[in-house]
């Protein structure tokens, strides 16, 4: 059984069901069930054209739910009418897929695990397994995401930026449970790149793929927290970073640049150093410059100033660190940063504790306060 398969076939079999007059709710239910029979009888008997397959097998689920519900005869006078079975249409519906998961209307986490369940063919428990939360409740998000879309059309334009900010989300998630969330987001996003050729979608996945490479580093024993100038570069993925690079490259070619190119470029400017001494600042603070322009996000400014810092000075950083809300997440670390840059000890360590205080996860409250406790120790002679 190819799970891979599976999952790149889901959205296109629900697109069929879609086109054929189901609407995505039950769609998507009569896909799921297809999928289990899928897993009973495929490895014994697998079947010469799989797409065919599960839109004739799920097709027939659809028929099936919809007949059984006398109370609702407008379904039933439009499904009456089935379709020859034969080989599956080639059209590939995976893009408007995207789209009406990631609804402008949707709130953020309804429409992450309805792209996870839909467009990647994971189940409810995988999703609720990697997002830590009942499966009970991840069938309710899913369930009240599909009656809010429920009606909508699928010939309507969508939000690529909607998209692609869900995209990101789920990558962000990072690693965990029977899914690894962060590489299903890379593989759905190579499939939007190649439905849309768009150069900011490849700059997404640029972007992704050079966060990836450098996974394996990012945290140490027990899942502690390892800071990019303490990472051991030896273990980053240079066939990922390669990838990511000549990816972002062809996007920046185009002449359109977006903010996740802009973030790319910085990524990849610290995949290109050899030792953190190598690290182009000043470089790196002039795409941060471009990225301002375009979103103009205080959590952009935020990592501006501390490449200004690097740059320039602590100093520089501190007075850039002036036009940033305090109230900007982690801006209380950046400042304890700055400051033991710029000598001033005790009051870093004060600093480094309170971010540990208001951190949100443990890795990063421990390694501030580690931070805090290696600040206030005494110099050696």
């Amino acid at each position: 059984m190819n799970d891979s398969l599976l999952r790149e076939l889901v959205p296109a079999v629900i697109g069929v069901l879609v086109r054929r007059g189901a609407d995505f709710a039950s769609a998507e239910d009569a896909v799921q069930e297809a999928l289990i029979r899928a897993v009973d009888t495929w490895p014994d008997d697998p079947p010469r054209d799989p797409k065919g397959w599960l839109v004739a097998v799920a097709w027939r689920k659809f028929l099936d739910a919809a007949r059984a519900e006398a109370s609702r005869r407008g379904r039933e006078l439009a499904v009456e009418a089935e379709p020859p079975a034969g080989p599956a249409p080639a059209t590939d519906d995976t893009l408007r897929l995207y789209f009406l998961c990631a609804h402008p209307t949707l709130p953020q986490a309804a429409a992450v695990a309805l792209t996870l369940r839909a467009v990647g063919g994971l189940t409810t428990r995988q999703i609720a397994t990697a997002y830590l939360v009942p499966e009970a409740t991840m069938a309710q998000r899913i369930s009240r995401a599909k009656r809010r879309i429920a009606g909508l059309p699928l010939d309507q334009p969508g939000d690529l930026g909607t998209v692609l900010r869900v995209l990101y989300l789920v990558f962000n998630e990072g690693y965990g449970g029977n899914v690894d969330l962060a590489a299903e987001a890379i593989r759905l996003t190579r499939q939007l790149v190649a439905l849309t050729g768009e150069p900011e979608v490849a700059g997404l996945l640029a972007l992704m793929l050079l966060h990836h490479a450098r996974r394996v580093s990012r945290t140490g024993p027990g899942g502690r927290l390892v800071p990019l100038a303490e990472q051991d570069r030896s273990l980053w993925d240079t066939g990922l970073i390669a990838e990511g690079v000549a990816i972002l490259q062809g996007a920046l070619a185009r002449d359109r640049l977006g903010e996740y190119q802009a973030q790319a470029a910085i990524a990849a400017l610290h995949a290109d150093a050899r030792t953190t001494c190598e690290t182009d600042w000043v470089q790196i603070v002039e795409w941060y410059d471009e990225l301002l322009r375009l979103t103009g996000s205080p959590v952009v400014r935020l990592n501006r100033a501390v490449a200004v810092g690097e740059a320039d000075g602590p100093q520089a950083g501190l007075a850039a660190l002036a036009d940033v809300p305090p109230d900007v997440p982690r801006h209380t670390a950046v400042t304890a940063y700055l400051r033991e840059r710029a000598g001033d000890l005790e009051r870093a360590a004060e600093l480094y504790a309170a971010a540990a205080r208001a951190a949100t996860s443990v890795p990063e409250r421990d390694h501030l306060t580690r931070e805090a406790a290696r600040v206030r120790q005494p110099p050696r002679p």
